[in-house]
């Protein structure tokens, strides 16, 4: 693949041969070391194949006392292409030109590529690295390391490194994010441990303070569950921090109405396509309105960056396309309205129970009311219920 792209950045020929005896041709190529390659015969006196430019004019040459005949099937490589525009001279300057501002936008930075971040978001680190002169079209030779990433860190605190590593046309922003400290327990203050949530209790651990349930027993919202008053038969009671974990089975029923006739989309045909192109930061509009008034419908938005050779270029595409679509009454039966609300209802559990702890099981019910089901769903789970409150002395009350 090489040789085949420096054959054809210096300058190819496909000639035709026609003799009585073309062996003596190619035994004139070997005399000669005349390189050939691409050999395909047409007939038993006849074959093509490929030279260089150089080794096209000696084999001319020297194959004139030959009873041969030899023609040009084709000119091949960039000599022969630039050579189309020697009277074409504003074409050629334009191909020059736009040769030259490819090679010299190389050295610019065009497009981002943010790795590494899960909770930042891009679009903050992107404006962090713009405030301190990173952006599109920043000259990529002359970004200091060191000097960007001191400057955004300050900016953006929730990271702990960032690296900008420039490659062409693209930056490449490595990120690590600060990992959040654990939430220190102070164990002098005092305080109660108590029921978040009504519950079955199946498993108490104690860390400090006295426990005032055992597993199998039955708890309410607000029911102290470990108490920072500890009596001793000293000095009376010791005020502690009542800490640890009461894990217990909790019942959940969640409701929801839904109507038995909903309204659906149906799409009309008709559609609206918007053009632009984005140059760096600059968006230019190749359609008059992109507002439309009084109609339903959906936008779909699509970007497309441009690249050239494999370099990217400060260019992209973005099409705009807008589906209109009308509204129109559809009934469901009563099954497929408790699978959808059964559906939400989950998603609402585990959205209550997964920072505590997690479903154990489910079951959904319904019941219609004229045009509108009413789905209940009661679900069992094993979840952490203690939550630490306050402990208030006497003497701080008073």
């Amino acid at each position: 693949m090489l040789t085949a792209l420096v054959n054809r950045l210096r300058g190819q020929v496909r000639i035709r041969a026609e003799c009585a005896f073309p062996e003596r041709v190619l035994n004139l190529c070997g005399a000669q070391d005349l390189a050939f390659w691409d050999l395909e015969w047409e007939s038993p006196t006849a074959f093509t194949c490929r030279l260089s430019r150089r080794d096209w004019k000696r084999l001319r040459e020297a194959g004139k006392h030959l009873d041969c005949t030899f023609s040009v099937v084709g000119l091949e490589g960039a000599p022969y292409f630039l050579l189309r525009f020697r009277r074409r001279q504003a074409l050629l300057i334009g191909l020059v030109g736009c040769a030259l501002a490819l090679f010299l936008g190389s050295f610019f930075v065009w497009d981002f590529q943010v790795e590494g971040n899960e909770t930042v978001p891009t679009e903050r680190i992107l404006r962090a690295l713009e405030k301190n002169g990173v952006g599109l079209g920043s000259f990529g030779l002359s970004l200091d390391g060191e000097d960007i990433r001191n400057h955004v860190l300050l900016d953006v605190p929730e990271l702990v490194w960032i690296a900008v590593n420039v490659s062409g046309c693209r930056a490449e922003v490595q990120v690590r994010e600060r990992t959040p400290p654990p939430e220190m327990v102070d164990r002098r203050e005092p305080c109660n441990l108590v029921a978040r949530r009504a519950g079955l209790v199946k498993k108490v651990q104690t860390i400090g303070g006295v426990s005032c349930v055992v597993p199998g027993v039955a708890v309410t919202e607000g029911q102290i569950l470990i108490s920072g008053v500890e009596d001793t038969d000293t000095v009376g009671a010791r005020v502690l921090a009542g800490l640890g974990k009461v894990e217990a089975r909790t019942w959940y029923n969640l409701t929801a109405s839904m109507p038995l006739t909903v309204r659906e989309k149906r799409y009309t045909g008709r559609e609206k396509t918007g053009l632009s192109l984005i140059f760096g930061s600059r968006r230019i509009k190749f359609f008059s309105n992109s507002s439309i008034d009084g109609a339903e419908y959906d936008k779909i938005t699509s970007r497309r960056p441009l690249s050239l050779l494999g370099v990217p270029l400060p260019v992209t595409v973005v099409t705009e396309k807008w589906r209109f679509y009308e509204t129109a009454p559809v009934s469901r039966t009563a099954a497929e309205a408790e699978k959808a609300a059964g559906a939400i209802l989950t998603a609402q559990l585990e959205e209550m129970v997964s920072p505590y702890g997690e479903i154990k099981s489910t079951l959904c019910s319904s019941r219609q009311k004229g045009d509108v089901l009413a789905v209940t769903l009661s679900a069992e789970c094993l979840e952490e219920i203690g939550e630490t409150v306050p402990l208030y002395t006497e003497e701080e009350t008073g």
